[in-house]
């Protein structure tokens, strides 16, 4: 069983939601030490998202297990809306057919591989929005989906940030960590159910454990006919 689970967060600077470190071990805390039996690749995944609410953002996990979030509450929840949601994810995942087209949102870390004196070097940020919409569409086809062909912008990157945190056990000399956050949204199409069930319970792309990788999906209502005559 697999689950999807909505929690809303203040946006008010606090140790919690300023720090994908922090925010990543929280997460991480939410759940029973890992079962032994679990597959390494049916990872929890996690994406802090901005909303039309000024005073709101939203903490989204797709997770094997429920999480219990109280601690997470404590430090950073949104007082309007105490709590959290976790629903069954499954059925949306066995609902999945060849063609439907659905929207989609996603924070993904895209990188490219840097090329030294002729042989393949150490792997640098997609920095440019057309680096960074080539990344997706390479990697769509394994992902089990398309770009939508109803619509003329099926693919956008609405954000991108810089996130450079220091990371390390406390008391230890930190390594500082430097990473490209892409949040691409639009309108895809199902061309593998079965990828697109991988790829929306294990993940696309790097940096997982610090809110990237998690592809969510939405209902597309039927795009607009060109006037006729």
């Amino acid at each position: 069983m697999t689950h999807l689970t909505r929690c809303f967060l203040t946006p008010a600077p606090n140790r919690l939601t300023s720090s994908p470190q922090r925010l990543h071990a929280a997460v991480a805390a939410a759940f029973p030490p890992a079962d032994t039996t679990t597959s390494p690749g049916h990872r929890v995944l996690w994406r802090l998202d901005e909303t039309h609410h000024p005073h709101r953002h939203t903490l989204l996990i797709v997770s094997p297990s429920p999480p219990d979030l109280t601690h997470v509450i404590e430090q950073a929840g949104h007082p309007d809306t105490p709590g959290w949601d976790t629903r069954p994810y499954t059925p949306l995942l066995n609902a999945l057919r060849p063609g439907a087209r659905m929207r989609f949102r996603l924070t993904a870390n895209p990188t490219k591989a840097a090329f030294r004196r002729g042989r393949r070097g150490v792997r640098t940020a997609a920095a440019t929005p057309g680096e960074q919409i080539q990344w997706l569409l390479q990697r769509a086809p394994g992902a089990g989906f398309a770009p939508s062909p109803d619509h003329q912008s099926a693919l956008m990157v609405t954000r991108h940030q810089i996130l450079d945190f220091p990371r390390g056990p406390a008391g230890q000399p930190k390594k500082n960590v430097h990473l490209h956050a892409v949040t691409y949204e639009g309108h895809l199409q199902v061309t593998d159910p079965d990828g697109l069930r991988h790829t929306l319970t294990h993940g696309l792309g790097r940096a997982k454990g610090y809110g990237c990788g998690l592809l969510t999906l939405a209902p597309d209502p039927p795009a607009p006919h060109p006037p006729q005559g």
